[in-house]
């Protein structure tokens, strides 16, 4: 893989990636209306999806794309967490715990990141794994759960937080593993 280009942009992956900005924005808007709340981070959801299934599919996986589509994944999440918090159907700890993900992973994001200008090698960010895909399924449910107010949101609330927390863990040690310093970095 090489740099971050302007030009993947216009692959299909990094607009299918990108639309989830826009996603995040008719939430916003919609969030009081469940239904269409719900289509929206279908749309969403669906996006991620076919992102990463195209890029694979027709070998059109860049380091642009691996960048945007973490970012644009984030960007939505927090945009429906902060609508759903600001809407009162999530509590501001609800919504934090439901952010135990990427809280998780938010020191590693910043340790590749300076990695990066230390060396001058590309550094990857870590690939989606099954406790990640497991993680984000647990997510939305629960926010799709909140979204309609149906009950059982706190308990699904706590389970979503392990899911996040273990799957923020597996990123981490399999960053570790990869950069060689796994023994030196958790002591």
């Amino acid at each position: 893989m090489g740099d971050i280009s302007a030009r993947d942009l216009l692959l299909p992956p990094c607009i299918m990636s990108l639309l989830r900005l826009p996603l995040a924005v008719v939430f916003v808007t919609c969030a009081r209306e469940p239904q269409i709340a719900f289509l929206v981070m279908l749309a969403a959801g669906l996006s991620d999806i076919l992102d990463g299934w195209l890029a694979r599919r027709f070998d059109m996986a860049t380091p642009t794309g691996a960048l945007i589509d973490p970012i644009a994944d984030k960007l939505f999440i927090a945009t429906v967490l902060v609508t759903l918090v600001l809407h009162g159907k999530v509590s501001l700890a609800e919504a934090l715990l439901l952010s135990t993900r990427e809280l998780g992973e938010l020191p590693l994001v910043l340790w590749i990141a300076v990695k990066r200008r230390v060396r001058p090698e590309p550094a990857v960010m870590p690939r989606a794994n099954v406790v990640g895909k497991v993680a984000t399924i647990l997510q939305f449910g629960t926010v799709a759960v909140a979204v309609f107010g149906v009950s059982g949101f706190s308990m699904m609330v706590y389970v979503t937080a392990l899911g996040g927390t273990v799957a923020a863990l597996s990123y981490w040690l399999r960053t570790l593993r990869n950069a060689g310093t796994r023994s030196t970095m958790i002591a």
